[in-house]
């Protein structure tokens, strides 16, 4: 009787369990340690080191077309202009991607050279991307090689100050992302992240109305404020709360818990960090070296 009673017990805690949660592995702009940031080799390569999320970042160019690149302009750290001659940093600024055709902008090399600040990176010959080829590739590559399925986080690169200068305001900024991303992709894999609230208020405020899909929102943080401050600012609760990892402790991290958001810091590139913030309770990490991060 009584080996009954501990057996019914021992299952019906079983079936009750909850499943762990799943740690959310992204490679950073792809794997910037490891290939030229925010290009098709770098999501590729972070897919074949096991990430679950590829994170990117688009901007807009003169012809509305939504490119993967975390800068607005032709970053004189690794671009080479057409004529094969490196992109100097007094020329960078004048190279404003909203100001440029695409097809402009996919003749610059942004491989080749290489960058100082990432020596571990490989020298390949490639170009800025559009996020529809992005998706294209990486999705086809999946299929090919029987991956299981991963999420694209894909930050909106927004500045208040560069409101139709170097980009567009939130509203039509968000409406060409959300039509590369319609009949793309499914709404359960796509993470929408932003430091500029005003960007993620439009986009709940059109999936509450219908209009956009309900993908998950995380708010991007660098300030030293309170992540009470800054959800206040932000006006809603967002899926992901995701700040600077330094801006991090043990106790931030579970009053977040505590408010039903998922806490995923940027950017981790140390092990020795990964350790303590994956002991700390973090669902999740974003680096350039994915690779760093096996068998946490």
């Amino acid at each position: 009787m009584r080996f009954s009673v501990l057996l019914f017990c021992m299952i019906n805690a079983t079936l009750t369990q909850a499943d762990p949660p799943v740690f959310d592995l992204q490679g950073h702009r792809g794997c910037r340690g490891l290939m030229p940031e925010n290009t098709i080799p770098a999501f590729l390569k972070a897919l074949d080191l096991g990430v679950t999320t590829l994170e990117m970042d688009v901007v807009i160019s003169k012809d509305k077309h939504v490119v993967v690149s975390h800068e607005p302009y032709l970053n004189a750290a690794y671009s080479i202009a057409p004529d094969g001659n490196p992109v100097g940093k007094k020329e960078q600024k004048s190279l404003v991607i909203y100001q440029m055709d695409y097809a402009d902008v996919k003749r610059y090399d942004v491989g080749s050279k290489g960058n100082t600040s990432f020596p571990e990176q490989q020298k390949i010959k490639t170009y800025k991307p559009l996020l529809s080829e992005v998706i294209e590739q990486a999705e086809a590559y999946r299929k090919r090689r029987n991956l299981p399925n991963f999420s694209y986080n894909i930050e909106i690169k927004s500045e208040p100050s560069e409101y139709n200068k170097s980009q567009p305001e939130p509203a039509a900024f968000c409406d060409l992302v959300q039509a590369v991303l319609k009949d793309r992709i499914e709404p359960d894999w796509v993470v929408i992240q932003s430091f500029d609230f005003a960007t993620l208020k439009h986009w709940k405020q059109q999936a509450d109305a219908g209009k956009y899909p309900n993908v998950r929102l995380a708010a991007l943080v660098e300030n030293l404020h309170s992540p009470e401050k800054n959800l206040e600012e932000l006006g809603f609760k967002p899926a992901i709360y995701s700040p600077h990892f330094r801006l991090l402790s043990q106790d931030k991290i579970a009053r977040l818990h505590e408010q039903g958001m998922k806490v995923i810091p940027w950017t981790v590139n140390q092990r020795d960090d990964m350790k303590r913030l994956k002991k700390w309770g973090v669902d999740g990490l974003i680096s350039d070296y994915p690779d760093r991060a096996t068998n946490l």
